[in-house]
């Protein structure tokens, strides 16, 4: 699962996730990509479930690259406490993800292999997502 690997935690407040993606918005390594339709947080868990449904089925060939990383803390208080008494501490780390935002890319397997693949994934996430393929110029 991915965590930010130095946890020196201020508590981060919640923010929007307003307007389309300005970085990371274009395929920049693979042929093949998962673009995100809307705004949405998405947590480490579900990254890494869209991962592996993505390389079982493509049975690890081919190349999978990660374009988004949880950094943000998302904090929780635990069940039946009072209102008050401050912020809860860190749960699990999430992602903000902005219409746009490519999320993973594939090479090395064909288009349709590629898109069933990335079909698996997308119903592990929180968002609505389409295909892309990178055009040849």
């Amino acid at each position: 699962m991915l965590v930010p690997n130095r946890t020196k935690f201020r508590k981060v407040r919640k923010g929007r996730i307003n307007g389309p993606a300005t970085k990371g918005h274009y395929i920049a390594f693979g042929e093949f990509a998962l673009q995100a339709q809307g705004h949405e947080r998405i947590t480490s868990r579900q990254i890494e479930s869209a991962r592996q449904a993505m390389t079982r089925y493509i049975k690890r060939g081919g190349k999978i690259w990660i374009r988004i990383f949880p950094h943000l803390p998302v904090t929780k208080k635990p069940q039946d406490v009072k209102m008050g008494s401050g912020k809860g501490s860190p749960e699990y780390f999430a992602a903000k993800v902005k219409p746009g935002t490519i999320m993973f890319e594939m090479q090395g397997v064909s288009e349709e292999v590629a898109r069933e693949a990335m079909r698996l994934a997308a119903h592990k996430l929180p968002v609505k997502t389409k295909f892309l393929v990178k055009e040849d110029a």
